[in-house]
């Protein structure tokens, strides 16, 4: 048995883009990604919007049929057959909490969906019993049952979502930036709700977000994508106080900082021009067009992503 309960070998997501009557192009959203996740670990999964890091979670999740690549669960490669069984082991946690519940459900309904398509219940009173349970491991109230989406709050309703994930006990949760459309206040109490429950149930999470505060809080390990690719993942501590990879540096060096010394002494790394079309991307890295240490290998040719001691991965050919 593998150590890993999730691997993700050169997995690509195409998506074809009319350029005309009949001709299409590919649109390049994950282009070779790989990863492992351990059973109850975190990978929190970074990138500025548009990198496709939400595909990768869609396309784990088969939300969206993989164009290539393998994702082994478990030990067991997911395939289009398998799918529908494993899905009680694999769940997901949407970004917006308005749009990801179903306005004419009551909460009990839409917890109680994913015990309803599994037939995970004998009765209609342990059915009730295990959706109040839900609803408690998440800090809502039983009364809440027969109330509609509309009438919670963001925070709230996210809760709503992270229960529905959590109906059929999986062993892993795509957390697709569960707290960016949330006050900063609410964000904090439902990342703190996602390590209790993590520490009681033992689930993986793959944590995609912007935010490289909440990233480095809750992550063990974190993966840094840039335009479809992974180029630099790490131990969460060693990738704060240790980056390598210049995307890295730069994202690392716009954190604001609470206090004013630190944060007047601290220099910027801005970035020049914009970021490339992925449906135009440029010959060889893909980042060497805003690099100042691009060289002319970086045109000709694709870093791969290479161990720098301790499993920190990077892919540049210049730091």
């Amino acid at each position: 048995m593998s150590e890993y309960l999730l691997e993700v070998k050169d997995l690509k997501q195409y998506f074809p883009v009319k350029t005309g009557l009949t001709k299409t192009i590919p649109l390049k959203a994950v282009d070779g990604v790989s990863f492992n996740i351990k059973p109850g670990e975190t990978l929190g999964l970074v990138g500025e919007s548009g990198c496709g890091k939400t595909t990768v979670g869609r396309s784990i999740l088969r939300i969206y049929e993989p164009t290539d690549g393998q994702v082994i669960f478990d030990g067991q490669e997911l395939t289009k057959k398998n799918m529908r069984s494993m899905r009680k082991q694999m769940q997901m946690v949407f970004q917006d909490p308005y749009s990801s519940l179903n306005p004419r459900m009551t909460v009990e309904d839409i917890i109680g969906e994913p015990l309803d398509v599994h037939k995970m219940y004998a009765n209609k009173k342990e059915r009730h019993e295990k959706i109040i349970e839900l609803m408690e491991t998440v800090g809502l109230n039983a009364e809440h049952a027969t109330r509609y989406a509309h009438e919670f709050s963001g925070g709230q309703r996210q809760r709503i979502g992270i229960a529905r994930a959590l109906a059929v006990n999986p062993k892993f949760i795509v957390c697709d930036e569960p707290v960016s459309a949330l006050d900063v206040s609410i964000q904090a109490q439902v990342v703190n709700m996602f390590e209790d429950i993590q520490e009681k149930l033992g689930v993986a999470y793959l944590f995609i977000a912007h935010d490289l505060l909440v990233v480095h809080h809750i992550s063990d390990r974190i993966a840094v994508m840039y335009l479809g690719k992974i180029v630099e993942i790490a131990d969460a501590d060693e990738l704060n106080n240790s980056p390598i990879h210049p995307y890295t540096l730069s994202l690392l060096s716009a954190v604001p900082i609470p206090d004013p010394k630190i944060a007047k002494e601290k220099k910027r790394i801005v970035l020049s021009g914009d970021v490339p079309s992925p449906l135009n991307m440029p010959k060889g890295c893909a980042f060497r067009t805003r690099c100042q240490y691009a060289t002319e290998q970086c045109a000709q040719e694709c870093p791969q992503l290479t161990d720098r001691g301790n499993g920190h991965l990077v892919a540049c050919f210049n730091k």
